[in-house]
């Protein structure tokens, strides 16, 4: 691990890469701030976090409220200045037979991206008075074709993965660093709903070094695994109407009750705790 981050705020910690990440950074000297909607889960990744020596607030919180985030970031980073901050909380939806309901399509985009932009907005202004910081936006390798088996999800990861793009280059004059994640199939709830194949399945603790790395490095694009890059640089370049027939042939993505899938269960409150 690297040793550059002091103070880390995780966003979506209580299960899948946030969690890893938070116990891939856990360890003496280190404060982190890590959020979740499930309170059990998050409560275990706390404790595991503590006895690595961290120093670790832990706050149930939902990402789409964007007052409650704007004063959550602003008092974690009083607390101790932020060096890094992980906006990674996100959600999916089961389509079934039915596809994606409207209300689930919203929920999708309030949190995919309204969740994001509540996270990292507030650490722009702090971290431009200083004139240093890093933001690191998860996106998905999902972000580069829409398909029909989760179409508001795909979409809402193309969302964060141009904006990541491009605030880049905009922030890098103030000195903040911003770097873009896009995982293939990683153990999370997500997958744990998925009942296709999933090529180049990696496990969680795995994909937090390869995103520590990749974060070290300052790299603009922390894509992974190397296998489905290639797989997406093949998809780039084939002809629109074999794409729509190999999108066509892809299947559904499952829930297990044929309802929205979500992350993290009803917030309770937005105060960093300890």
């Amino acid at each position: 691990m690297s040793l550059q981050y002091h103070a880390i705020l995780i966003t979506g910690a209580s299960s899948g890469i946030g969690a890893a990440l938070a116990r891939h950074y856990a360890r003496t000297g280190v404060t982190l701030f890590i959020s979740g909607r499930d309170q059990t889960r998050l409560k275990l990744v706390e404790n595991e976090c503590r006895a690595a020596g961290a120093n670790v607030f832990a706050d149930v919180l939902d990402v789409t409220e964007r007052e409650t985030m704007a004063e959550y970031v602003t008092k974690c980073d009083q607390i101790t200045p932020l060096s890094l901050i992980v906006a990674n909380a996100g959600i999916s939806a089961g389509t079934g037979s039915e596809g994606e309901d409207p209300d689930q399509v919203r929920d999708i985009f309030a949190t995919n991206v309204a969740g994001v932009l509540n996270t990292i907005d507030p650490a722009i202004t702090f971290m431009s008075a200083r004139g240093h910081g890093q933001i690191a936006l998860v996106s998905s390798q999902a972000s580069w074709r829409g398909l029909p088996s989760a179409p508001a999800y795909c979409a809402s990861k193309a969302a964060v993965r141009t904006y990541g793009e491009g605030l880049r280059g905009a922030l890098a004059p103030f000195g903040i660093k911003v770097n873009v994640i896009c995982p293939g199939f990683v153990k999370s709830r997500i997958t744990d709903a998925n009942d296709f194949p999933m090529p180049f399945f990696m496990q969680a603790d795995k994909a937090a070094i390869k995103i520590d790395k990749g974060l070290t490095k300052n790299r603009g694009m922390i894509a992974f695994p190397w296998q489905m890059n290639i797989l997406i640089g093949i998809l780039k370049i084939v002809p629109q109407s074999l794409l729509d027939l190999a999108a066509s042939r892809i299947p559904r993505k499952a829930s297990k009750n044929e309802a929205r899938q979500r992350l993290e269960s009803p917030p309770e409150h937005a105060q960093p705790r300890q």
